[in-house]
């Protein structure tokens, strides 16, 4: 696949497969698509079809059995796992379902965790700190604990923290699954702000129909394939 100037991320005939005792499990077949830069991507599947994995391999958190994952013209498939813990944490900023905060710190505590495993002062961490958390709208909650903040607050806090080292890709695993539906709305449309604003990309995983209507695109993979594509009103069917 001949890389274009505006890809950010391209799977290359990507293969999964796992081993579950004597069976090996094979979680996604010969998958190849193209991100451009400044995508707001949803994808879509079944329990089982692979959605996860797939972000998973575009995050640099697990290696594909074959093919190739090139990110911002980076193989990341071929790096060793020091050079790749430390590209994730220059270039992948994570979005959880359930926050995954430490309760035990404040807000602007937790959003500065990344920037810890980067060569910063303490002054330049405060400045991208209290960037982040402008950007979603949290400045004043900053010294609070995630205790005291509400689900939608905690998942803001979450995305300062996806924020905060100026990523190029922002990776979503299911960003509203546990969240009421006018919080829901509103990391949506912040999503979408981001995107808009900051240029950045995103992958997001949703089972939620609504969620990926927001998205630029929706990709539906089922048994390790995609099988369709859909992009404003238009739905293409057999995509590979």
């Amino acid at each position: 696949m001949v890389a274009s100037p505006t890809d950010c991320v391209i799977v290359d005939h990507v293969a999964k497969s796992f081993r579950r005792g004597s069976e090996e499990v094979h979680v996604l077949d010969e998958l190849s698509l193209r991100v451009p830069e400044g995508e707001f991507l949803a994808l879509m599947g079944p329990s089982g079809s692979g959605k996860t994995t797939l972000l998973n391999l575009i995050a640099g958190l697990d290696r594909p059995t074959s093919g190739e994952v090139t990110v911002r013209g980076e193989p990341i498939s071929r790096l060793s796992e020091g050079k790749l813990a430390q590209w994730r944490t220059r270039n992948i900023g994570f979005v959880f379902q359930f926050y995954h905060l430490l309760p035990v710190l404040s807000a602007y505590r937790n959003v500065e965790l990344p920037l810890l495993l980067l060569p910063m002062t303490a002054a330049q961490r405060r400045q991208q700190v209290e960037m982040a958390l402008n950007i979603v709208n949290l400045s004043d909650r900053m010294h609070h604990r995630p205790g005291q903040l509400s689900g939608g607050q905690q998942q803001r806090v979450g995305i300062a923290r996806a924020l905060v080292t100026d990523p190029a890709l922002i990776v979503a695993d299911e960003p509203t699954g546990d969240l009421d539906s006018k919080a829901a709305d509103e990391i949506l449309a912040l999503l979408v702000a981001l995107k808009s604003s900051l240029n950045k990309t995103i992958v997001m995983v949703t089972h939620d129909p609504k969620a990926a209507a927001r998205a630029d695109r929706t990709l539906h993979l089922e048994k390790g394939k995609l099988v369709d594509e859909v992009y404003g009103a238009h739905t293409f069917s057999g995509v590979h």
